[in-house]
C-alpha cells in the first residue's frame, strides 16, 4: 500500500476495521483504492458475501472517503435481495450523482436489468412499494406512496419501466419511483 492510503486508513480495514492483511483495493474504473483486509477484499472482487462480517458497511457507508462510500454501495447492494438490514442501509444511503454513476458502473451487470430506487435487482411476479405519489395518466386518480404493487412484470424492452396492477388498473410504473420488498 503506498503511504498516503496508510495515513488515511490508519492502519485498519476502511470497511470492518481489522488490522491484519491489508491490501489497497482498486475501486474500478477509477484509479482510487481503499485499504482492505483479506475477508473484505475477498467480498469485495466478488466472492462469497458473509452477511454478519459485512455488518460493518451500516458504519463504513458514512465515511467521508468517496471510494468507501462506492464499495459499501455496491456490497449494500448485492446483500440487499436477502439481508433486510442491508436494504434499510440502502434507503438511507444518498450518494451524489458523480459517485452513484461511479457505484454503478463497477456493478457486474446480471440479470434483467430491472432495478428499484435503491439498485435493488427486480424480477417477474416481485413485489414492490410506491415511494412517492404519482399521478396516474388518464386513470383519474393519484397512486399513493407505501402502495404495494404485487405481482409486477418486467417490461421487456426498457429497463427502466415496470408494469403492475393499482387500484385494479394495470399501469407502467418507472422504476425509480418503487423499492422492492
Amino acid at each position: 500500500m503506498d503511504d498516503a492510503l496508510t495515513t488515511r486508513c490508519g492502519g485498519a480495514c476502511e470497511l470492518c476495521g481489522a488490522t491484519e492483511g491489508l491490501t489497497a483495493a482498486p475501486v474500478a474504473p477509477r484509479e482510487d483504492a481503499v485499504a482492505l483486509c483479506t475477508a473484505c477484499t475477498a467480498q469485495v472482487a466478488g466472492g462469497e458475501l458473509d452477511p454478519p462480517h459485512l455488518r460493518c458497511l451500516q458504519s463504513a457507508m458514512w465515511s467521508e472517503v468517496p471510494a468507501v462510500q462506492v464499495v459499501a454501495w455496491r456490497l449494500l447492494t448485492r446483500l440487499s435481495d436477502t439481508e433486510g438490514w442491508a436494504r434499510e442501509a440502502l434507503e438511507m444511503l444518498y450518494l451524489d450523482p458523480d459517485l452513484q454513476a461511479w457505484a454503478e458502473a463497477g456493478l457486474a451487470p446480471t440479470g434483467s436489468g430491472h432495478r428499484d430506487s435503491n439498485g435493488a435487482e427486480l424480477a417477474q411476479g416481485d413485489t414492490v412499494v410506491l415511494v412517492k405519489d404519482l399521478p396516474v395518466k388518464g386513470a383519474g386518480f393519484t397512486a399513493k406512496r407505501g402502495t404495494a404493487v404485487r405481482g409486477i412484470a418486467l417490461v421487456p424492452d426498457n429497463p427502466d419501466q415496470i408494469e403492475g396492477r393499482v387500484e385494479g388498473q394495470r399501469i407502467v410504473i418507472l422504476t425509480r419511483f418503487v423499492k422492492k420488498r
